[in-house]
């Protein structure tokens, strides 16, 4: 039983209140909650000693990365203006670590200026490219390998990364050849191995299987001679996107305890995460006016004034949110009756057919300017928001900024 998570009230009447003099869209970032979640993370991974990174590309808001921080929490990144956001929002580059399948030559030369703790390598050439650059400049790289370790994470096929088909790590067959080139890199040493099987698990036995592959995979290592200082699981938690409200705060307590039960550790070796969607999803809200309701022969559409611009999840991979009815605009006429539901298309403005949020979605009578809030938006939302058919600067609003 998750003991952190007591049910939610996630908008105030004084957010309500201030709806109409705001502009929408904007994302709404509750950091109370994000508090109570990043606490809950730090705890229950303290049990075992475990050390954790944030994944600065579920969301690298400046607020939000200050909070983490605060918390204590690393961070992982997957590119090299990460590395910069993360180093000029004051994380020590002790605790950064960037991984990712295409490091470009001058990313990896300014983690190298930084002195990060270590490069996550996911292919044999990149172990030759960062040995070379790290010679220029004199400096010895500490690189984690990122192995496929071929476990299905039972989740969508665009956010699985741990089978042998996906393009991201290094294969298993690969790592003679890996210890063969890493003899001949005098700039670089080995320091452990980095995992990351997908994104939006719920189901904890992935993360026994990935145990069980990560074991195997450390005891070759050191019948090999290696005595890796660092097993690094990932991430990939998932978060509750039905009920938002009633599952506030993963699990954190269940999640680290398989880890804890079915991981074998060394005495020396440290266990780290790199957890992104569980920390921040739940923190963050898409506010959007309805612009119009059309009623079709079959359908009765909702057009917010959001769209795929603003959150790209449901386009790009189908995902749902919750969508809610927050507020009305004014009094709806006396002649409604309040108590109607209808199921709704909830659709918006861009020039997509793909620009849907939800079908068939059922929401209280809704009519033009009455406030939508769409859940569950704090991680991969804002980042992933664009300037298509020329739209504004996504806009933000914190919960303390809110009288």
């Amino acid at each position: 039983m998750n003991k952190d998570n007591l049910t939610y009230a996630p908008f105030s009447s004084a957010l309500k209140a201030a709806l109409p003099e705001l502009e929408t869209p904007f994302y709404y970032y509750d950091l109370g909650l994000l508090n109570q979640t990043l606490n809950s993370a730090v705890r229950e991974a303290s049990v075992y000693n475990f050390h954790l990174h944030y994944a600065l590309k579920a969301n690298f808001n400046d607020r939000i990365l200050q909070l983490v921080k605060e918390a204590g929490i690393g961070a992982d990144c997957v590119a090299g203006n990460e590395v910069k956001k993360a180093v000029e929002i004051g994380f020590e580059p002790k605790n950064i670590v960037f991984a990712g399948v295409g490091k470009a030559d001058k990313e990896i030369r300014y983690a190298l200026s930084q002195d990060i703790f270590a490069f996550n390598v996911e292919s044999l050439q990149e172990l030759e490219v960062i040995n070379e650059l790290a010679g220029e400049v004199g400096k010895t790289a500490s690189v984690a390998l990122r192995i496929n370790p071929n476990v299905d994470a039972h989740t969508h096929h665009y956010i699985t990364t741990g089978l042998d088909e996906n393009k991201f790590g290094i294969m298993q067959y690969d790592l003679p050849a890996c210890l063969a080139i890493l003899e001949k890199c005098p700039n670089l040493k080995l320091i452990g191995v980095h995992f990351h099987v997908g994104s939006q698990i719920t189901n904890l036995e992935v993360f026994r299987d990935l145990c069980v592959k990560a074991n195997e995979i450390n005891t070759w290592f050191l019948s090999q001679g290696h005595d890796l200082r660092v097993i690094n699981v990932g991430g990939g938690l998932g978060v509750d996107y039905e009920q938002p409200d009633q599952n506030a705060i993963p699990d954190f307590q269940a999640y680290f305890s398989v880890f804890g039960q079915y991981l074998n550790v060394r005495e020396g070796q440290e266990v780290h995460f790199e957890l992104g969607r569980a920390l921040t999803a739940q923190c963050g809200s898409l506010f959007s006016r309805v612009l119009y309701v059309k009623s079709g022969q079959k359908k009765n559409f909702l057009v917010l004034d959001a769209g795929m611009t603003e959150l790209m999840r449901p386009a790009l991979y189908q995902a749902q949110h919750k969508i809610e009815q927050v507020a009305l605009l004014s009094p709806h006429p006396q002649n409604e009756d309040d108590t109607a539901f209808l199921d709704y298309d909830v659709v918006g403005p861009i020039c997509e057919s793909s620009d849907s949020f939800g079908t068939q979605i059922k929401l209280p009578l809704c009519r033009r300017g009455d406030f939508i809030a769409i859940r569950s938006a704090g991680a991969y939302g804002e980042v992933m928001s664009s300037r298509y058919n020329l739209r504004e600067e996504i806009r933000f609003v914190y919960s303390d900024t809110i009288a």
